[in-house]
């Protein structure tokens, strides 16, 4: 599933929107601190072709099926709205 946008919120935190019109705010950290410090984060950019997230001018990218599986898993939800 292709990202089709997104909004950086704070350091690791992404807000995604998929091509299917699923999204939702999701925390990168545990997927990419290792390759991308929190200042770094400021360079994520979208490959619309590959519809993939990228970073460090291509030097480090997320396939879009592993953001898509990885977000699915760790959405970060309402708490207001789980209640």
């Amino acid at each position: 599933m292709k990202l089709k946008e997104f909004k950086n919120i704070d350091n690791y935190v992404f807000y995604l929107v998929f091509e299917n019109g699923v999204h939702g705010e999701v925390d990168l950290k545990e997927m990419i601190s290792q390759y991308v410090t929190p200042q770094e984060t400021s360079s994520a950019f979208l490959n619309k072709e590959w519809g993939c997230l990228e970073f460090n001018d291509h030097m480090v990218d997320i396939e879009p099926k592993t953001l898509y599986a990885f977000f699915l898993k760790n959405k970060i939800i309402d708490k207001q709205m789980a209640s």
